[in-house]
């Protein structure tokens, strides 16, 4: 993987703040979505930012909505994580004290509480729609599948330092602890087969279920407790084989293996959710 020698751009400060998601909403019964791929921050917001534009990039998960075109209702966060992370609960949701950012100071802890309460708005309206939009789905297909896909480093020791011990971070970890093995258990499994079948790279990925998270944030784990059997969800770790997690650059021909297992997977989960009766 080569590193990009050019310079960042430097963000244009007086642009107009972009929308702070998108969300697409087709027929069909397969939510995508990366609510941790966004970036930017809201204009005002900015002075009160301490966190460099490469280390936010660093725990945020550039390229994740480069998989989402697989589903039917797709979502993506155009915003920072920092800005509102939208996989916290509310309390959590909006922080200025680095132990909850991995020891990183983001903010400013003098950041007005005005900031703050507009974040939180924006959180509470995420929550609003997906749950609007996830009830639809129900009512129109019975059982709906969710794939909330994130990325993870296992470069913690530096750009020279040793990679973490693959045993023990797959190059895709399936978090489905909450999922029924009974109702789903069935689509769980052809999903990992066909993720382990695409090559990655010339090689058979690692990919393995409930690895390295006891749970998979607050969303799934909310909309579990709403809806139930009646949406399987699963959270899709991608670790950052595809990408210099210390730097700017991607492997392009890494992502599209990647993808391809997915589209596969995604297909065989699409047919499986098919043959299912309807949640009671």
């Amino acid at each position: 993987m080569q590193n990009t020698t050019a310079d960042t751009p430097a963000p244009d400060h007086n642009a107009p703040d972009n929308a702070p998601w998108d969300m697409i909403v087709q027929s069909g019964p397969l939510m995508i979505t990366a609510i941790h791929a966004g970036h930017t921050i809201r204009k005002s917001l900015r002075p009160w930012l301490e966190l460099g534009e490469v280390d936010r990039l660093r725990e945020e998960d550039p390229l994740t909505d480069f998989f989402l075109s697989a589903g039917d209702t797709l979502f993506r966060a155009n915003r920072s994580r920092f800005e509102f992370d939208l996989n916290r609960s509310a309390d959590m949701a909006v922080t200025t004290d680095p132990d909850d950012t991995w020891g990183l100071k983001v903010w400013n802890p003098d950041m007005p509480q005005a900031e703050k309460d507009a974040s939180l708005a924006l959180h509470a309206e995420f929550y609003a729609a997906i749950r609007a939009r996830i009830e639809a789905m129900i009512a129109e297909h019975g059982r709906i599948l969710i794939l909330d896909l994130h990325s993870y480093n296992h470069r913690r020791d530096g750009p020279d330092g040793e990679p973490a011990s693959p045993a023990d971070n797959p190059d895709i970890d399936i978090g489905a602890t909450t999922m029924n093995k009974d109702v789903y258990g069935g689509l769980l499994d052809g999903f990992v087969k066909t993720l382990r079948a695409a090559p990655l790279r010339g090689r058979e990925p690692h990919v393995a279920v409930n690895v390295r998270w006891e749970d998979g944030g607050n969303f799934p784990e909310t909309m579990h407790a709403e809806y139930g059997d009646a949406a399987c969800i699963m959270t899709l770790e991608f670790k950052k084989v595809f990408m210099d997690e210390w730097g700017q650059s991607a492997d392009i021909l890494a992502m599209q293996d990647l993808r391809a297992g997915f589209l596969a997977a995604v297909e065989n989960a699409r047919h499986h959710l098919s043959q299912m009766t309807p949640a009671q």
